[in-house]
């Protein structure tokens, strides 16, 4: 295992230092999907791909490939890459960490003269943040040909225009959406490995630089709960008598609450959110709330844990609803699979870490990431973790400079022995 390249971790940092400085908004960083901050964020790094002298393409969805050749450039390659774009007002590491660690691992290649067996390719992917613009993974969905076409037409927030119209006004081509064009798939992407800031406070409380990804969550999400009581005069209304929608969905949140605990203390990993929580028009000061509308994201590797969670949502649902005289629907219903990450990866970067002496801890993660899209095509797919500070989607995010570049250390370290296979 090569072990001793040195990747080009002040040319990491020199690049973060500049997205940060072009994509600032006053309070924290924004590069629009589809838009000037994302497009302001590939320019740079395209730069420094061109000065490294690394080959360099764009697909039909605008996502960049920046390869290093191999000797036999008909074999697979390697994929390392994240996304570039950011949350309005984030952080200046989430997703653009994975890319910039791909470049210092290219580069440090390029500098000890090492050349791989197979391309060693850093993938800039379009259109992460689904939340903040567009939903389902554009980018990487897009390049492997599993991009559901009506999502095309998803508007993005801030400019109220498709994803469609950005794409063509960028010059990309929507219509192989449409046709179902795949520009990656098992025939030429022997593995993908995405390096991520952990989203979570786990390794920083820990004290351990990285983490090593067994699955990425699948989710079951209530979009459209609501709790159905009655209307009544707060002062008028004794206990007896009041049908209350806030009382049944505090008394609701909290049992769910216990049951987290209770699987959490069995092994049962899982994370449970109460997103949003309204009233509507007729709620004030005075009245006894007799409407809620709730919604609710449960998360965990394991489809068991979620089937239980939802067993008992369900059970609480009518037991709760019974005893205060309300009607609690929980409606809107959602989900997605878990993804597990592939076990030899896991396996290599473990390798890799053990023999550099970089502390690890196995886990998973609590979001979505590219990863996921890679893996359901059939692709070994990989996800380190780096110990990051105040959380993501935040201008506070917080990594150090020195857990980056031992991750990157170790990447590099595995990128080299799958590079040569």
């Amino acid at each position: 295992m090569a072990t001793n390249l040195r990747p080009d971790t002040a040319l990491a940092a020199r690049l973060f230092d500049a997205l940060r400085e072009k994509t600032f908004d006053g309070v924290g960083v924004t590069r629009e999907a589809y838009g000037p901050g994302e497009e302001i964020a590939h320019a740079l790094v395209r730069a420094e791909a061109e000065k490294l002298g690394l080959a360099i393409h764009n697909d039909f969805a605008g996502n960049m490939y920046m390869t290093l050749p191999g000797t036999d450039r008909t074999l697979p390659q390697i994929i390392l890459g994240s996304h570039l774009d950011s949350v309005p007002q984030g952080g200046n590491y989430d997703g653009a960490a994975g890319v910039l660690c791909g470049m210092a691992v290219v580069a440090g290649m390029v500098q000890a003269g090492f050349q791989p067996r197979r391309d060693i390719t850093v993938m800039a992917i379009r259109a992460e943040e689904g939340g903040a613009w567009f939903p389902g993974l554009p980018g990487s969905r897009m390049a492997l040909g599993s991009y559901p076409a009506e999502n095309l037409q998803a508007l993005r927030k801030d400019s109220g225009l498709s994803l469609e119209h950005h794409m063509r006004a960028l010059g990309y081509d929507p219509d192989a959406v449409k046709a179902g064009r795949a520009a990656l798939g098992p025939h030429n992407v022997a593995a993908y490995l995405e390096l991520h800031i952990e989203q979570g406070p786990v390794l920083d409380h820990e004290e351990i630089p990285l983490g090593i990804v067994t699955a990425l969550p699948g989710n079951r999400r209530v979009r459209a709960g609501r709790i159905r009581g009655e209307y009544n005069h707060s002062g008028a209304t004794p206990r007896a008598y009041r049908h209350d929608a806030a009382m049944a969905l505090a008394e609701f949140a909290h049992k769910l609450d216990l049951y987290w605990g209770v699987l959490d203390a069995k092994g049962k990993p899982m994370v449970m959110t109460f997103c949003t929580i309204n009233t509507n028009d007729q709620a004030g000061f005075g009245k006894v709330p007799g409407e809620i509308d709730f919604s609710l994201d449960v998360r965990s590797p394991h489809i068991e844990t979620l089937d239980l969670f939802f067993a008992e949502i369900d059970r609480l649902a009518a037991e709760i609803g019974t005893a205060r005289g309300v009607a609690i629907d929980v409606v809107g219903r959602g989900e997605s699979a878990a993804t597990p990450m592939d076990q030899a990866i896991q396996d290599g970067v473990r390798a890799a870490a053990e023999a550099m002496g970089v502390p690890y801890k196995i886990m998973p993660s609590g979001g979505g990431h590219d990863a996921a899209s890679f893996a359901q095509a059939g692709i070994p797919a990989g996800m380190v973790f780096v110990r990051n500070q105040n959380g993501s989607h935040t201008p506070l995010e917080a990594m150090r400079m020195e857990d980056f570049s031992q991750a990157a250390r170790v990447i590099a370290a595995w990128a080299a022995r799958a590079g040569s296979a």
